[in-house]
C-alpha cells in the first residue's frame, strides 16, 4: 500500500481523525482527567507530529496523477496569496489570543482581549495556514497535492470552527461576549460594524517580517522543494 494514493489518503484521514476526533470531542476531557493537562498535551503533540510526518512521507512517495493541466496563470495564485497567509501567520503567532492553548484567561483579565489582528479574525493563524494550503492546491493540479493541501486546509479552516465551538461550551458567557465583538471569517466583524481596524495595534513590523519570510521562501523554494514558485 506504500507509495499509493490510498496510502496518502489514509495518512490524511489519520491526521484529521487524531485532531478532530480527540481535541474536539469528549475524549479530550476523558484523557485530561486520566493523564492530567500537561501529559495530555505532550502525548497529543507527539501523535500530531507523527501524523504530520506520515502525511508528508506518504505524499513524497505518492504517484503523480494529473487532475487538471498546469497553466502559467495558475502559478500566480500562491504568488499573490502566500504573502497574505504569511502575514496572518506572523500576526497570529505574535498576538495574545484567547483561542490559543492556555490563553483562555485573557477573556477574564483586565486587558482588552480584542486587539490587533484579532479585530480582523479571532483565528488568524489557522486562516493563514488554510489560505496557504488552498493557494498551493490551485497550481499543482495533481491528486496527491490535492489530498495533501486539501487535508491541511480542512484541518485549519475546519479547526477554526471546532475551536470556537469548544470554547463556547467551555467558557460560556465570557466567550459569548468575545464572539459578539469578533468573527472567525476575516473582516466579517469589521464589515458588520461590530469591530474596527486599528493598524497601530498591528504595527508595521509584522508585515515586514512576513515579507522577509516570503522573500526567503521564494529564494529557497527550488532548493527545498525542487520546484520554482515563480510563474516565469
Amino acid at each position: 500500500m506504500t507509495g499509493t494514493i490510498a496510502h496518502l489518503s489514509a495518512a490524511g484521514l489519520f491526521l484529521l481523525l487524531t485532531h478532530f476526533g480527540i481535541s474536539s470531542t469528549p475524549l479530550r476531557a476523558a484523557l485530561v482527567g486520566r493523564l492530567g493537562e500537561k501529559p495530555y498535551l505532550g502525548l497529543y503533540s507527539l501523535v500530531s507530529a507523527l501524523a504530520f510526518w506520515w502525511l508528508v512521507a506518504a505524499y513524497k512517495a505518492a504517484p503523480h496523477v494529473p487532475v487538471w493541466p498546469p497553466a502559467g496563470g495558475l502559478a500566480w495564485v500562491p504568488v499573490l496569496l502566500v504573502p497574505v497567509a504569511l502575514f496572518l501567520l506572523v500576526a497570529g503567532l505574535s498576538t495574545p489570543n484567547p483561542t490559543s492553548v492556555g490563553q483562555e484567561k485573557l477573556l477574564t483579565g483586565d486587558r482588552e482581549p480584542v486587539r490587533g489582528i484579532l479585530r480582523v479574525t479571532r483565528n488568524p493563524f489557522l486562516w493563514g495556514v488554510g489560505l496557504w494550503a488552498v493557494a498551493h492546491m490551485v497550481p499543482n493540479g495533481d491528486l496527491a497535492s490535492l489530498i495533501l493541501f486539501g487535508t491541511l486546509a480542512l484541518l485549519a479552516l475546519g479547526g477554526s470552527v471546532l475551536i470556537d465551538a469548544k470554547l463556547a461550551r467551555r467558557l460560556g458567557a465570557a466567550w459569548d461576549r468575545y464572539a459578539a465583538r469578533t468573527s472567525n471569517l476575516p473582516f466579517a466583524a469589521i464589515l458588520t460594524g461590530r469591530q474596527s481596524l486599528v493598524w497601530r495595534e498591528i504595527g508595521w513590523w509584522r508585515p515586514v517580517v512576513a515579507l522577509l519570510l516570503y522573500g526567503g521562501l521564494l529564494h529557497l523554494h527550488r532548493m527545498l522543494f525542487g520546484v520554482s514558485p515563480l510563474p516565469w
